[in-house]
């Protein structure tokens, strides 16, 4: 079990480095077809990932009163971060009038929403067989491409769209993880990783829009009956990548491990650095291939550096509406600062 538990926290924070990756990846797909070609392989796999990861641990939503926790853990959070967020953009974009529209998520707040949706369609959907459940989800994600007002408001294409991930992560069970993690797979998880970027490296015209179930088929210039086929094809690419990712996530516990569990302090607040980023002069020295390693370690430094005590001790109050974190480390310091007093009296 120890094992496991370690599993996933490092499968988060791989995860989430992936996401900062991804999104400091975006200002140069542009310019260059290589980190294109990366960019879109990450998108194949971490949020889908990520979603299936949060379907595994949805439990407890017969409880009484699970609706109004998850809406405390997801829907305030939400609002805080769209209020400064949009502060945020007023002064980073200089805009003449400050605007905020609570329904249409900013950028990364979108997963807050749909997180908050799919456990509310959980309880419905848990009473299902889990074939039936799945395949009404896959076919709503499918169908609702049609839909052209389901877009980025209320994060509802998203909601519909990656809910099947979700499902199935719930009816996922250790056991299944378990034999997904076997040795012998691990070879054909890498092979499946090199496969997919030779595959968008000789069809660069692939869109990666599609990975972001965000858009109807109508903005996607492919409204037609072949539309659906396509999202079929990115489903059934994203949930091979998915369990290939999941399958070369390492069992053991590492210097990184304790910060998985801190993956929602990243996603929030990862995006001021990689906004102010993106409007600064810093960026036009990364614009070539080789200084792509670069801007992994930068991203492996923001993510180690958000997911840190003291960057959760600092946001806690904002995310969680808890102090603990704060508290601990004031005991901690205190505790030291008597221990040295002692040492120094002693002395």
């Amino acid at each position: 079990m120890k094992q496991r538990d370690y599993y996933f926290d490092n499968a988060k924070f791989i995860l989430i480095f992936f996401v900062v990756f991804g999104h400091l990846l975006r200002s140069f797909i542009e310019d260059n077809e290589m980190i294109y070609n990366v960019y879109k392989v990450i998108y194949t796999f971490h949020m889908p990932a990520f979603i299936l990861v949060s379907g595994f641990f949805a439990r407890g939503f017969n409880k009484k009163g699970y609706v109004m926790k998850i809406a405390k853990k997801l829907i305030l959070p939400y609002f805080i971060f769209q209020l400064i967020y949009s502060i945020f953009y007023y002064f980073l974009y200089s805009k003449s009038t400050f605007t905020m529209d609570p329904l249409n998520p900013h950028w990364s707040l979108w997963f807050l929403i749909s997180l908050f949706c799919w456990n509310i369609m959980l309880i419905g959907f848990s009473r299902i067989k889990a074939p039936i459940g799945l395949l009404i989800a896959f076919g709503l994600g499918l169908a609702v491409g049609y839909v052209d007002w389901i877009s980025n408001y209320l994060s509802l294409s998203r909601t519909f769209v990656f809910f099947p991930l979700f499902l199935l992560g719930y009816h996922l069970t250790k056991d299944h993880i378990q034999t997904l993690t076997r040795p012998a797979f691990k070879v054909g998880a890498l092979v499946t990783f090199a496969i997919v970027f030779l595959g968008f490296y000789f069809n660069p015209d692939i869109d990666y829009k599609w990975l972001l179930g965000s858009k109807p088929y109508s903005l996607m210039e492919a409204a037609s009956i072949s539309s659906m086929f396509t999202r079929l094809g990115f489903y059934l690419l994203s949930l091979l990548m998915v369990f290939s990712f999941l399958t070369i996530v390492p069992k053991k516990q590492y210097f990184f491990t304790d910060l998985g569990k801190n993956t929602l302090y990243v996603y929030l607040l990862h995006g001021f650095f990689v906004r102010t980023f993106r409007e600064s002069e810093i960026q036009n020295f990364f614009h070539s291939p080789e200084r792509i390693l670069l801007l992994a370690v930068i991203a492996l430094l923001l993510t180690l550096l958000l997911s840190s005590k003291y960057a959760a001790a600092i946001a806690q109050p904002l995310i969680e509406f808890k102090t603990s974190r704060i508290n601990r480390l004031k005991n901690r310091f205190t505790a030291i600062l008597r221990f040295y007093r002692r040492k120094l009296l002693s002395s």
